[in-house]
């Protein structure tokens, strides 16, 4: 398909959605999107980490990275990609087809990386330079699998115990300021 035929198909089908002859595809119904619950195999920091990393290219806030968002990710990688590359690189997790990549599918990049699912070179250098733990490579024997059973099973106390830590963090870090604040307001008493 050309270029010319694929972007007059894009427009066609927009108008038909528009005009509420064609619902859109059922797997982008509006649904709420939970992170934690749609990919627990990834602990809170790699989900805020790829969060933090997603809102960062997303320069006009509309949760989505368009092409020029994403080429400009990938140039900051230091992995530039063709236009065609580019939209490779959207068409393999663009589940929505509307030739962008919201959240969730960037999320799905990762866990198709940690599933050794990605096609695409260009997704594969985006995860490996971003340098996500993906440490779940398989189950190589009967070792791995029982590890990976009890990892599973243990998945609801490692969120609990990452809350807790971000919780004592945020404690500590409370406590630092209001000695800081203490601190200046004792200097400040001795220029009064």
């Amino acid at each position: 398909m050309s270029e010319t035929e694929e972007l007059a198909s894009k427009l066609a089908r927009r108008n038909q959605i528009n005009e509420g002859e064609t619902p859109p595809p059922a797997d982008c119904a509006k649904k709420p999107f939970n992170p934690y619950v749609e990919f627990p195999n990834f602990s809170r920091k790699e989900i805020k980490r790829i969060e933090k990393l997603f809102k960062s290219f997303d320069d006009d806030r509309n949760n989505f990275l368009d092409m020029l968002e994403l080429k400009r990710l990938m140039e900051k990688l230091g992995s530039p990609q063709t236009h065609l590359g580019l939209k490779a690189m959207i068409k393999e997790v663009d589940e929505d087809e509307d030739g962008m990549i919201s959240f969730r599918e960037f999320c799905l990049v990762y866990k198709k990386a940690q599933d050794g699912e990605l096609e695409c070179e260009g997704l594969k250098e985006l995860c490996a330079k971003t340098e996500v733990d993906v440490d779940e490579v398989g189950v190589g024997g009967a070792k791995d699998f029982f590890e990976a059973k009890i990892k599973q099973q243990t998945i609801g106390n490692k969120f609990e115990e990452e809350i807790k830590q971000e919780q004592e963090e945020r404690k500590q870090e409370a406590e630092e300021a209001k000695i800081r604040k203490q601190a200046f307001k004792e200097k400040a008493a001795l220029f009064n």
